[in-house]
This record gives structure tokens, sequence and C-alpha cells, in this order.
């Protein structure tokens, strides 16, 4: 489904899909990049953190499924190396990078075990695995949840839970190196599916909703019309503070996931 639903979406992406400074640095922290070393950015479509990682000055690579959001992705940053291909078939020679990262993509990835197996492959020993995602249980704190229930209902099934990762990664020669979990900030510039969380009206801009995968896949008119529809009259009226205040987790939104990989 990745490739064909952002070769679909790529139009305007970039206009709502930016790097965020904060998850940009813990990505970093996480990853302990080094200088001459070289790093996969894993589903990175137009390269929005690719780019924002690279103005560090380390070497960072983007491998992409879809050709749609890869020329994009090389027409605005021509000085990164941008490459064809899923994670569960990277085109590139074995023990080639020195870490990687993967930002909102693995419940993409039409197998999971066979991703981490394959990103083992081109990782070098003792490299780190970063992953940022969400996962069911803290999906299922999503306000939006009240809105669109069918929409969410099917991301949150797409979506691989913790022990899913675990089990994939340990699977393929990676040990845990580290968990954070992530709360959505109001000043959050990536605009991912529950940006929203402290500004529900960016759902009512077509063009915020075009550039996240949920929306773009899962939701039917009719639920878009009805979940709009209150949504509006619930901001308008200021009832929304009421609804999302029920749907505190303190489980947080999002998770970043750090492995190691102890392949022999």
């Amino acid at each position: 489904m990745s490739s064909l639903l952002y070769n679909r979406i790529g139009d305007g992406y970039n206009q709502t899909r930016k790097a965020d400074p904060y998850i940009s640095k813990r990505i970093m922290h996480f990853l302990s990049a080094e200088p001459g070393n070289k790093y996969l950015d894993m589903g990175c479509g137009t390269g929005n953190y690719t780019a924002a990682l690279a103005e560090t000055g380390i070497e960072f690579w983007g491998v992409e499924p879809s050709p749609k959001m890869l020329k994009e992705a090389s027409r605005q940053h021509k000085n990164i190396k941008w490459v064809l291909g899923s994670a569960e078939n990277i085109p590139l020679s074995d023990d080639f990078f020195d870490g990687c990262l993967a930002t909102l993509t693995i419940h993409h990835w039409p197998n999971l075990k066979k991703g981490f197996v394959e990103i083992s492959r081109v990782l070098k020993t003792s490299s780190r695995f970063v992953i940022f995602t969400s996962t069911p249980d803290q999906m299922k704190g999503y306000w939006l949840n009240h809105y669109f229930p069918e929409m969410m209902a099917e991301s949150i099934r797409k979506m691989p839970s913790r022990n899913e990762i675990r089990l994939a990664a340990a699977g393929a020669g990676y040990a845990p190196a580290g968990e954070e979990s992530y709360d959505v900030q109001a000043d959050l510039q990536d605009l991912f599916l529950y940006s929203g969380k402290h500004r529900p009206e960016l759902y009512l801009d077509e063009n915020i909703r075009k550039g996240i995968s949920s929306f773009a896949s899962f939701l039917n008119s009719a639920e878009r019309d009805r979940g709009l529809k209150r949504l509006r009259k619930d901001v308008q009226s200021g009832e929304i503070k009421a609804i999302t205040g029920e749907f505190e987790n303190p489980l947080g939104d999002y998770l970043f996931m750090c492995f190691e990989s102890n392949k022999r």
C-alpha cells in the first residue's frame, strides 16, 4: 500500500509534513550519530527528516518505495543520496550503514519481520536502529476516535504493537537500547495524524488531511462529512474542550524505540 498511497498524496506533502526540531533532536540522541559515518532514513518520503538531520554535517541517505516522493526529495535536496527501495528490499550492499531511522513508516511495511531482517543486513554490527511510531494502545487514547471511529479503528488495526515490534527486532538480531514516549506539543511542525491534539481546527483544513495517510486511506466520504460537521460545531461552541478532556492517555501519544544490532 505504501508506494501507491504516497504516490497519490505526494502533491503538497511538504506543505504540511515538515521535520519537527524536537523529534529530530531526539532521533539524533538515540541514533548516537557520529561524523564520518553514514546513516539510513528508511521510508524517507520527500526527505524532510533526512535533510534536517543531514544539516548537522553527518551523512544521511534516504530510501523510499514511492517514486513520486523520491523525485520530490531529489529535486529539493540534490546533495543527498536517494535510493528507490523498500524496507524488505534495499538495493545496497551488506554492512553499508552505521545506523538507521524509521519515522512513522513501519505500519506501511508489508512484512515487519522481513523489513527488520533486511535493514539488519545493510547495518554494521553494533549499529543503532531508531523508530518513531505510535502503538495501538496509544492510538486508542486519541480524541479523533470520537469523530472518526471507523478511520481510527482501521488505523489502529494496521499499527504494529510494541510487542510485535520487539519480537520482530529480536528475530533480526536487535537488542533493546531504549524507549521514550512522546506527547504531542502545540508547536509541533510535522502535521501527522495526532498533530491536532491541541489544535483541533487543523483537521478542518483539507490540505492537512491530504498529508495524513489515515485520512487519505481509511476515511470514507460519509464518515468524513459527518465527523467534520460535528468537529466544526464543537470547535465553534467550545464543546471540543470537554471531548478532548475525556481522552487523556498516560501511555503518551507516540513512541521512540531504539535497538542495537548484535548480529554475528
